[in-house]
């Protein structure tokens, strides 16, 4: 019965946010209320939630201080170089520009977190799409996939919980799995240069007006736009006035578009030439003369960056408090007027707001589906009905069975909760609990586009794209991806 009513629960969930019935956030929390009833266990729907919130606060504060944190480095002009070098490489065409997407985020997935990769990527390259036309699916769908298949790095997470959960070493079960990734990071390379080819059908040959390249822009959660009163470099306010614009484009939708309905969402909508897609989505450039630029500061806010991005890597202290001390720092630092650092939490609030209010609303339907035991019975039906004769192949069972399995689950319950089953299977007939654990890395493509993963809502909020509209373009690329990399890891021997 539980494991009906999980799959049930899931299938409900995908459907509704797909078929735009239900927002995420009011379908992460009424459809498991719903069914933790139906599954008669309604008098504990309090513990299960308070149990789920609990395991996700520690995300929660983490994304509300990269958030902050991330934004005022935007504010300040951190990127901006970063920025126009991408601009200058991707020029006008779509092609460049998809494939610049994918090797973005790819190299800033190498900090191991994937809310400071989304919001780097969109912040570099959303700019270039709305000028352009092209479609912003397309880059949310690219980042997500080219940040899982870079998920599986030691200090990502999947990796170390894989050797935590079978008392293996990380390094033992990473290094030899990096000729498959790289086969999956390949094959993201070369989904980017397919978009991009399409994206160039469609739109035709594309030039940007007088040669000018877009700026970088501040976006927010619930659809990024700069205001029509933002006007072009040689209209930027004067010294001393206070940044209006700045504020209004980054705090939320009374400024642009709230959902893409309002610009290119796939491949087949949106304007049909760059300038019905600046036009359509109200483009103007940040003002490069902002008046939150700290360009003083510029190499004293790269070191903090770096130093930051480092003590993530070596662990040095929890990703949540990093993040708060790192905010903290850059806002005194930056902003030393109580005003100025009122203001710029205020810019980027809508943003924080809407995140954390995801991550807390997805507590509810993990803690549903941890506390009634369904994810349980459906793990253990899944692994009951693989077949006897399936035993000697057990790594190849464990790849397939991480792309559903990590979709539809958090990494923890997969790693802590089904990997030990699969691995005492596999070794009844002798496959070796390290060919196991690489195996289970390969659903990490698919992985990062789950509904369970906070990420993917800074994702798809700063981009102003519908969940649906990214899930239902981006998993069929994501899962072959993923069996890309099973496939590489079985032809080079790793799985």
């Amino acid at each position: 019965m539980l494991t009906f009513l999980g799959f049930a629960m899931i299938a409900t969930f995908l459907v509704l946010i797909m078929m735009k019935k239900m927002s995420p956030i009011a379908a992460l929390v009424l459809i498991p209320a719903l069914f933790c009833v139906f599954a008669g266990q309604g008098a504990h729907l309090g513990d299960y939630v308070i149990d789920g919130v609990g395991k996700l606060a520690l995300t929660a504060a983490m994304l509300m201080f990269a958030i902050v944190y991330f934004g005022v480095m935007i504010d300040v002009g951190l990127f901006d170089p970063i920025v126009r070098g991408i601009l200058r490489f991707c020029k006008a065409d779509p092609v460049r520009v998809v494939v610049g997407t994918a090797v973005l985020a790819a190299i800033v997935s190498l900090d191991g977190d994937g809310s400071t990769t989304f919001m780097i990527t969109v912040s570099a390259m959303y700019p270039l799409y709305k000028r352009l036309g092209l479609s912003l699916v397309v880059m949310t769908g690219v980042a997500a996939t080219a940040n899982g298949v870079m998920n599986t790095l030691p200090w990502g997470g999947p990796t170390a919980r894989a050797a935590t959960a079978l008392k293996l070493d990380a390094g033992d079960v990473f290094v030899p799995m990096i000729p498959a990734l790289a086969v999956g990071l390949l094959c993201v390379f070369a989904l980017a240069y397919a978009l991009g080819l399409k994206e160039r059908r469609r739109l035709g040959t594309l030039a940007l007006p007088g040669g000018a390249e877009p700026q970088p822009v501040a976006v927010a959660a619930a659809g990024p736009a700069a205001p029509a009163a933002a006007g072009p470099a040689d209209t930027a306010p004067a010294a001393g006035h206070r940044d209006e614009s700045r504020t209004d484009a980054a705090a939320g939708p009374a400024s642009g578009p709230a959902s893409p309905a309002s610009g290119p969402a796939s491949p087949a909508s949106g304007p049909a030439s760059p300038a019905a897609g600046a036009a359509a989505a109200g483009f103007q450039g940040l003002d490069p003369r902002r008046p939150t630029l700290r360009p003083r500061l510029y190499w004293f806010n790269a070191g903090l960056t770096a130093a930051l991005l480092t003590a993530m890597i070596m662990e040095l202290l929890p990703i949540p408090v990093l993040f708060l001390l790192g905010a903290a720092l850059a806002l005194t630092v930056n902003f030393p007027h109580m005003p100025d650092q009122k203001a710029r939490i205020a810019a980027h609030a809508d943003n924080v707001l809407n995140v954390a209010g995801m991550v807390f609303a997805a507590a509810v339907f993990t803690g549903v589906l941890s506390g009634t035991g369904m994810v349980k019975h459906m793990a253990d039906w899944l692994v009951a009905a693989i077949p006897e004769g399936m035993g000697p192949h057990m790594a190849l069972v464990t790849g397939l069975l991480s792309l559903p399995l990590t979709y539809f689950m958090s990494n923890d319950g997969f790693y802590f909760g089904v990997l030990p089953v699969l691995a005492e299977a596999g070794a009844a007939h002798g496959v070796s609990p390290l060919e196991i654990a690489r195996a289970s890395l390969v659903g990490q493509a698919l992985h990062m586009s789950s509904p369970l993963v906070p990420a993917v809502y800074v994702l798809v909020g700063m981009a102003g794209v519908e969940f649906g509209d990214h899930t239902r373009f981006t998993v069929k690329w994501a899962a072959l991806t993923s069996l890309a990399v099973l496939a590489a890891g079985m032809l080079f021997g790793i799985i």
